[in-house]
C-alpha cells in the first residue's frame, strides 16, 4: 500500500513491556485500603420457586458487614437490549438455572464471606427443569418467563426476494442440517471487580470488562444513581472474546455492597462461575435448503434455525438475527428466507462470543456449498469465486458493501496452500478443504435506542510539545486496540509512535461502546484520527500566523514541519523555544528544520493547551430495507481459508497440519496484530471444531466447568498457519482499515469439515469432531457398503 510513516507497519504493542515484565495491573492485583471481600449465593437448582430466604444466622457471624438480596436490591429489570430486560440483580420469585444469583455477602475476608453464605437458608419449591429446546417448546411446558408462549424469547421472520419462485428455476436443490454445541470463551482471567462508593455518593467501579460504557449505564440504572455519579474503569483485561461485553451481576452486587458499607468491595468469579455466568456461545440447530443453477449460480436459500438461549436474553436478540442475516454475504444471493427462534431453557444464559451468531451458520452453510460444488462437478474455489460479492454490491438484506476483496482472498489461499497440486491427489486419510467467511465491522447502532456517538477521543498535546496524549473509553482487552489508536494518532499528527501515549478504558475519558462486533479499529480509530487532525490543524494555524504561511502550504512528517514552497527562517521561533527550555536536553537536532516539538510548544504559548476532539457515528442506512439495529455496519470483512489435515481411521483422531488464511482487513494498521488476530481465530475455531463442548447433567448442573475437563487447544494442537493480509482500502475506515478480530474465525470450522470429507469421504453434521464421533461416522459409512 505504501505512503504511510506509521500505520501499515509492524509495531511493538504499547502494552507489551508492562505485560512482559509483570507490571500490568489486573483486577486481581488491585487492593484498596479498607477493602472488603464479597461472595455470591447461587441456586443449587435449575428451576425453582423461592419460598423464603433467612439470613439471620449469617448476619450474626463476626466479620460480616452486609448481606443483600432482592429485598435490598429492588426489582429494576435490566439486560442487554431494552426490548428484553428480563433480569434482576437477585432472583425474587424463582431461580431459572443452576447458579442463578440469590444473595451476596460482604465480609472482612473471603473465608468469612464464604462461611456466611453457608449460613443463609433458602427454601425452594422445585419446578421441572427444561434443558432442551424440545422440552421448552413442548405443549403445556411451564413458562420460564411469563409472556413468552412456548418459551420463545425472540424470533425472526424475514424473506428477501421470492424463495419459492426462485426454487422453481433451480437445477439442484439441497437440504442439510447442522448442529454445534455450547462453548465457553475460556479466557484466562475470570471476571472480577472492585466497587468503591465514597461519602460523596460517587461510585467508582474497576472491572474486567469489554465495555465501560455499557457497564456504567447498567449500574446507574439498576442502582438508581445519576449517570454522572458512576465511573467505570477497566484495568488490564486477560481476554474477553464477547462474554465481557455487558454488565454482569458481580459488578452490580459489589457496587450495592459498597453502597451499603461505604467500603470498597472486591468480588471475583471462580472458574465454575465463569462457566455459569460467562454468557458464551449458544447451541444452534440449523437447517439449510439451497438452490442453484447448473452453472453454479446460487439462486435461493431457505434457512431455519433454533437457538438454545438459556435462562435469560443477554445478547440473544442480536444472536438470532446474526445467525440468519450474515448468510447474506459473501455471495450474491437474491432470494433468502430466514426463520429463527431463540428459546428460553433452564440452562445458564448464552450471549455473544467471537463471530457472534454466525460461526455455526457459516460452518453448516459452507459445508453444504461444498457438497453442491461436488454434485455440480465444480472446483470449490471456482464455485465460490463465481458467486462472490464485489465492492459496490449490496446484499439482498440491505448490507452495502464498500470495499470487498473476496476474489483476492480466494486466490491468495489457493496459491499459498498449493491447492491445485493437492486437491484430489492426496492419499486416503489425508484431506484438504476450504471455506470463506464474512463479518461486519461494528454494529450500526448501540444496543439501546440512542443518537449517541459510538466513540469520542481527545488528543491533548503536552505543553512542551514532546508528547501526544490520547484519551479514550475504548477497551484494550489483549487485541491491540491501544496500539492501533496510538499508530493512527501518530500517523495523523505526523510524529513518531514513541511520542504518543494512550489512556483508555475509563468513562471519564469519553464515550466508547467498547470492544465487541469488531468495531474499535474503524470506529474508535476514526474518532482518534479526527481528534489528531484537529490538534495538528491548531498547531499549523499558529505556525501560519507566526510565519505568514498558509496552513495548506505546511504539513508535519516524521516529527518535522514541512513547507511545500519556500522554507521560512525558523530561527526566531527556535529562539523562543530554547528560551522556554533552558537546562533541558531535548533541544532541536537540525538548525534548518522546525520540529513538531517546537511547533507544538509555540502553539501552546499562543493558545494554551492544544486539544483535538474527534467523534464517530456510523453513516445512516441507505434507503430500502435495512437490518439496521442487528447489523447495519459501515463496512464488511471477508476471508478464505484452506485446511490440510489427517484422520486416523482406526481411532477417529483428527490432526490439523497446515492452515492457509487470507483476510481482507481493508488496511492493516499494525500488520503484526492483524496476523495475531488471524492466528488466534484459527486457534479458537480449531477448538470449537474438534474439542469444545460445555456439558450438563440431567438436572442442568455443569459437569466440566474447569479448564482440565473443558478442552481447548494448546500450542501442541496448533498447526503451521500461513497468514496472508489482503487490503482493499475501506472508504469508511481510518486509512482504509476495517475488521479482522471476529471475521477471521468464520472459515476455520467449515474448512476443517470439508477437509475431513476429502480425507475420508464422510460428511459429519455435528460438532465437535471428537475421535468418538468421527470413528462412529466412519463405522456407519463402512456399514453402508
Amino acid at each position: 500500500m505504501g505512503g504511510f510513516e506509521v500505520v501499515n507497519s509492524r509495531a511493538i504493542r504499547v502494552d507489551a513491556p508492562a505485560k512482559a515484565t509483570g507490571r500490568a495491573q489486573y483486577v486481581d492485583d488491585m487492593k484498596i485500603s479498607g477493602m472488603l471481600h464479597g461472595a455470591m449465593l447461587q441456586s443449587p437448582l435449575s428451576h425453582a420457586r423461592i419460598m423464603e430466604i433467612d439470613v439471620s444466622a449469617a448476619a450474626r457471624l463476626p466479620g460480616v458487614k452486609a448481606i443483600v438480596s432482592a429485598r435490598e436490591a429492588g426489582l429494576v429489570a435490566f439486560g442487554v437490549s431494552p426490548a428484553r430486560y428480563d433480569e434482576t440483580l437477585f432472583c425474587h420469585d424463582k431461580v431459572r438455572h443452576h447458579g442463578d444469583n440469590v444473595a451476596a455477602v460482604a465480609a472482612v475476608d473471603m473465608e468469612t464471606a464464604m462461611h456466611a453464605l453457608s449460613l443463609i437458608k433458602v427454601e425452594y419449591e422445585e419446578l421441572p427443569a427444561l434443558l432442551t429446546i424440545e422440552e421448552a417448546m413442548a405443549e403445556g411446558a411451564p413458562l420460564i418467563h411469563e409472556g413468552f408462549p412456548r418459551n420463545i424469547g425472540a424470533e425472526v421472520h424475514q424473506e428477501f426476494g421470492n424463495v419459492k419462485e426462485a426454487f422453481k428455476e433451480c437445477d439442484l436443490i439441497k437440504t442439510t442440517t447442522f448442529v454445534n454445541k455450547r462453548q465457553d470463551a475460556a479466557f484466562l482471567e475470570p471476571q472480577g471487580c472492585i466497587a468503591d462508593f465514597d461519602i460523596f455518593g460517587n461510585l467508582t467501579l474497576y472491572t474486567s470488562t469489554q465495555s465501560v460504557h455499557y457497564v456504567q449505564r447498567t449500574a446507574a440504572m439498576v442502582l438508581r444513581l445519576p449517570l454522572g455519579k458512576v465511573r467505570v474503569v477497566k484495568p488490564c483485561v486477560g481476554g474477553g472474546f464477547g462474554p465481557k461485553a455487558a454488565a454482569n451481576h458481580l459488578e452490580l452486587a459489589a457496587s450495592l455492597l459498597s453502597m451499603k458499607t461505604t467500603k470498597p468491595v472486591k468480588m471475583t468469579f471462580d472458574r465454575e462461575q465463569v462457566f455459569l455466568h460467562g454468557r458464551s456461545r449458544h447451541q444452534f440447530f440449523h437447517k439449510f435448503t439451497t438452490g442453484v443453477k447448473k452453472d453454479g449460480s446460487i439462486l435461493a436459500l431457505d434457512h431455519e434455525c433454533y437457538v438454545n438461549g438459556g435462562a435469560y436474553s443477554s445478547f440473544g436478540m442480536a444472536t438470532v438475527y446474526y445467525a440468519g442475516a450474515l448468510l447474506g454475504g459473501p455471495y450474491r444471493l437474491a432470494n433468502m428466507r430466514y426463520e429463527g427462534y431463540r428459546v428460553y431453557t433452564n440452562l445458564p444464559a448464552c450471549g455473544a462470543q467471537r463471530g457472534h451468531g454466525g460461526v455455526a451458520a457459516r460452518a453448516g452453510f459452507e459445508q453444504q456449498l461444498d457438497m453442491i460444488a461436488v454434485e455440480l462437478g465444480m472446483d470449490p474455489f471456482e464455485f465460490r469465486k463465481k458467486n462472490a460479492l464485489a465492492a459496490g454490491d449490496a446484499t439482498c438484506n440491505g448490507m452495502d458493501i464498500g470495499s470487498f476483496a473476496m476474489g483476492e482472498c480466494l486466490e491468495a489461499v489457493k496459491n499459498t496452500s498449493g491447492w491445485s497440486g493437492k486437491k484430489g491427489k492426496l492419499p486416503r486419510g489425508k484431506g484438504i478443504g476450504m471455506a470463506c467467511g464474512f463479518f461486519p465491522t461494528g454494529a450500526g447502532y448501540p444496543v439501546y435506542p440512542s443518537e449517541t456517538c459510538q466513540a469520542t477521543v481527545l488528543v491533548k498535546l503536552s505543553e512542551d510539545g514532546g508528547a501526544a496524549l490520547v484519551f479514550s473509553a475504548s477497551a484494550e482487552i489483549g487485541q491491540g486496540s491501544d496500539t492501533a489508536l496510538a499508530m493512527i494518532v501518530a500517523e495523523a499528527l505526523g510524529i513518531p509512535l514513541e511520542m504518543v501515549r494512550v489512556r483508555s478504558g475509563d468513562t471519564d475519558f469519553g464515550v466508547d461502546l467498547g470492544a465487541y462486533a469488531s468495531r474499535q479499529t474503524l470506529m474508535s480509530g476514526q474518532a482518534a484520527k479526527e481528534a489528531a487532525e484537529e490538534a495538528k490543524r491548531q498547531v499549523l494555524e499558529v505556525l501560519g500566523e507566526q510565519l505568514g504561511v498558509a496552513v495548506e502550504e505546511m504539513d508535519i512528517k516524521n516529527g518535522v514541519v514541512e513547507f511545500k514552497r519556500d522554507k521560512p527562517d525558523p530561527g526566531p521561533l527556535r529562539t523562543r523555544y530554547i528560551k522556554e527550555h533552558r537546562g533541558f536536553r531535548d533541544n532541536p537536532a537540525k538548525e534548518d528544520t522546525l520540529s513538531f516539538r517546537e511547533a507544538s510548544r509555540i502553539a501552546f504559548l499562543s493558545r494554551g493547551t492544544i486539544v483535538g476532539k474527534g467523534w464517530y457515528k456510523p453513516p445512516g442506512p441507505s434507503g430500502g430495507f435495512t437490518i439496521a439495529t442487528a447489523i447495519g455496519s459501515p463496512a464488511y470483512g471477508c476471508s478464505a481459508q484452506v485446511v490440510e489435515l489427517s484422520v486416523d481411521e482406526q481411532t477417529g483422531k483428527i490432526t490439523i497440519e497446515r492452515v492457509s488464511d487470507a483476510h481482507d482487513c481493508g488496511l492493516a494498521i499494525n500488520r503484526t496484530s492483524v496476523e495475531a488476530q488471524m492466528q488466534g481465530s484459527v486457534s479458537m475455531g480449531l477448538g470449537e471444531a474438534l474439542f469444545e463442548e460445555v456439558k450438563f447433567d440431567c438436572r442442568g448442573r455443569l459437569i466440566n466447568a474447569d479448564l482440565a475437563e473443558y478442552k481447548i487447544p494448546t500450542s501442541l494442537d496448533m498447526p503451521e498457519v500461513k497468514s496472508v493480509i489482503v487490503e482493499s482500502r475501506e472508504p469508511n475506515g481510518p486509512y482504509g482499515a476495517k475488521e479482522v478480530g471476529e471475521g477471521a474465525i468464520m472459515a476455520t470450522i467449515p474448512a476443517i469439515l470439508n477437509a475431513v470429507f476429502d480425507a475420508t469421504g464422510v460428511r459429519i453434521f455435528e460438532l465437535p469432531l471428537t475421535p468418538e464421533r468421527v470413528y462412529q461416522a466412519l463405522k456407519e459409512d463402512r456399514g453402508k457398503v
